[in-house]
């Protein structure tokens, strides 16, 4: 892994969690599955966010998940995923971060109520008592609160957040967030606007499909945000009937099933997410199964 000043920026991989066939967490293969992706390249592991189906844990696997993450690629690398349906919570789950040595944490706002700004402000404030960089994640399809470039650069001049992970697809935020927030650190949230927002001046990835084909996204990455236009633009077109499935609702199973095809264990969800529907499970294997056949990995 490259030594990174601020260890929130780079390929930061969202990791998906691998589970037995009885459902329960594959720690052993989990440890191994973020050591590959740190040999393949990646600068960090995110544990416990959406793609590692942190809503289904009990706080045991939670906090397990967290210190099997740091075990295996060392605590600056880990940027623990604290989302949570309380304020007191998520501070709780950056305390655990903190205690196992995290670099980072990713906060979403309040994800079971919709907050105004007041709110969001204060939930920000609560859960940087633990100490811990915090990564805002802009994820406004899931939580119904929007963190706009204002609101985003009231967080940041309070000192409350570093970075944020911008999901909303849209790279034209990307320009208003640099002139209202200049020193926050703009982290592409979703696979499939990677090229449009390392154009715009992002300083990280906080990635999806990595988990399947780390070597070759890796590559795009460091193509993309050094302007290298020719390299990343052909793989770009290459991988997007992939890195688009990062932002539909099935991605989790997606990025699992392209894991298993590309020999990779992906393994099965925890309800109430079901196997894909066979359409786009068709869809996703010949996109995945394309992808290697070109050599992508």
């Amino acid at each position: 892994m490259t030594h990174r000043d601020k260890p929130w920026r780079g390929v930061m991989v969202a990791t998906a969690l691998p589970l037995r066939p009885d459902l329960s967490v594959d720690f052993d293969r989990y440890a191994g599955h973020c050591r590959w992706l740190a040999e393949s390249g990646c600068d960090g592991v995110v544990p416990n966010g959406s793609l590692g189906e942190y809503q289904t844990l009990t706080p045991e696997e939670r906090a397990r998940v967290v210190e099997t993450a740091v075990a295996a690629v060392g605590g600056r690398n880990v940027m623990a995923g604290v989302g949570a349906y309380g304020s007191a919570e998520s501070r709780r789950w950056a305390e655990q971060a903190a205690a196992a040595g995290c670099g980072s944490v990713l906060l979403l706002p309040p994800n079971a109520y919709r907050a105004d700004e007041r709110v969001v402000i204060e939930h920000y404030r609560e859960v940087a008592k633990a100490g811990l960089p915090i990564v805002a994640y802009n994820n406004p399809y899931d939580t119904k609160v929007d963190l706009t470039p204002a609101l985003l650069a009231k967080l940041f001049d309070e000192g409350l957040i570093v970075a944020v992970k911008e999901f909303t697809g849209d790279p034209r935020r990307a320009y208003e967030l640099a002139e209202l927030a200049p020193g926050l650190d703009l982290l592409i949230g979703s696979d499939d606007v990677l090229l449009e927002l390392a154009i715009a001046g992002a300083a990280g990835w906080i990635a999806g499909y990595p988990n399947a084909l780390p070597a070759s996204c890796v590559e795009l990455y460091r193509a993309a945000v050094a302007g290298d236009l020719e390299t990343a633009l052909p793989l770009y077109r290459r991988l997007h009937p992939l890195l688009r499935w990062d932002s539909k609702t099935e991605f989790v199973q997606a990025i699992k099933l392209s894991m298993d095809i590309a020999g990779r264990y992906g393994g099965p969800c925890r309800p109430p997410r079901l196997p894909l529907a066979a359409e786009s499970e068709a869809a996703v294997r010949a996109a995945t199964e394309k992808a290697l056949a070109e050599g992508l990995r």
